[in-house]
């Protein structure tokens, strides 16, 4: 408990749906000084952003959250703007965090890192054995760039930068709009309002024969906060759940839960993304002691209770 209480700490994306919940914990484990930069604020893709929070927060340590993110259909129309944003933040928070001093930065990666045939379970070993999924692959080398980063910076300065890197994430507070949601949110949204509508089918993109491995957003910020307090290497490490679901699975699993009766039509003309993904996730627990605790099926149904007693929040 006593590691947090004197350290300043800043999160950018602190005000998002996993940074919500890395909050959460630091303050559990007693940090009083959190700063959470607010984007009309800090624009941490602007240098001068990032030259002035450093300033402003004095921080010991940065956990940079921040990302441009979205599903498939996101990644698919804004493949510019996700590299170029995603790369100047992290870029810029690291290199202002070198020149300030910072005593330790965390930095997270993506799934979306790895390559599209990457064997089963993915090794932090297999990062560069070949290229990302192409609808990903912008906004993951963006994020990969930061384990480059990181360690040439390691290597040449002495800077205390780790990388972690999370598996799909899921969980309350997630982003349920269609436009750029990620497959969980965007499948609960879906069979809530058939349901209600008593509409006869859903139509889901891709064959549903894809695998994905889920990691719930409460599971992730507890190996968040683990790792930044007590990993220290360059190595960059897997933060997942440990299992694989294929996408007609997960439906399945979705509609049981809602109770939504009708059909479930595959859109084979959009894509499946990503053959398959599910995590070796032994280093974490080797390095700081992490392994998720909370049951694929409850993460769901809690996902989907605060769903439906938070719609209007939900749509913002």
């Amino acid at each position: 408990m006593g590691f947090w209480e004197k350290r300043r700490v800043t999160v950018t994306g602190g005000s998002g749906f996993l940074g919500g919940f890395v909050v959460e914990k630091l303050k559990e484990r007693g940090c009083r000084d959190i700063f959470i930069p607010k984007s009309e604020d800090y624009d941490l893709i602007e240098n001068e952003a990032c030259k002035r929070l450093y300033k402003d927060a004095r921080p010991d340590t940065v956990i940079h959250l921040a990302a441009r993110v979205g599903g498939i259909g996101a990644n698919r129309e804004n493949p510019g703007r996700f590299f170029y944003e995603n790369l100047m933040m992290g870029a810029q928070m690291m290199e202002q965090g070198r020149l300030f001093g910072l005593k330790k930065f965390v930095a997270l990666g993506t799934i979306c890192a790895y390559p599209k045939f990457t064997q089963v379970p993915f090794k932090e070993e297999d990062l560069w054995n070949g290229y990302p999924e192409e609808t990903n692959a912008p906004y993951g080398l963006a994020k990969k760039m930061l384990l480059v980063q990181s360690q040439a910076y390691r290597a040449q300065y002495g800077f205390n930068s780790i990388y972690l890197l999370p598996v799909n994430l899921y969980g309350p507070k997630d982003n349920f709009d269609p436009s750029s949601s990620h497959v969980i949110p965007a499948l609960i949204k879906k069979c809530v309002e058939a349901k209600e509508k008593r509409e006869p089918s859903i139509t889901v993109w891709g064959s549903g024969r894809a695998t994905r491995e889920f990691l719930y957003v409460e599971d992730c910020a507890e190996g968040i906060v683990l790792a930044a307090e007590k990993y220290d290497k360059s190595e960059p490490v897997n933060l997942g759940a440990g299992f694989e679901i294929s996408i007609k699975e997960l439906v399945s699993l979705i509609v049981k839960i809602i109770g939504f009766k009708g059909d479930v039509v595959w859109d084979s003309t959009k894509p499946d993304g990503q053959p398959r993904r599910c995590l070796d996730t032994s280093k974490a627990k080797k390095g700081f002691g992490f392994e998720a605790k909370i049951s694929f099926e409850e993460g769901l149904k809690r996902t989907i209770e605060w769903y439906g007693k938070n719609r209007d929040l939900a749509r913002r």
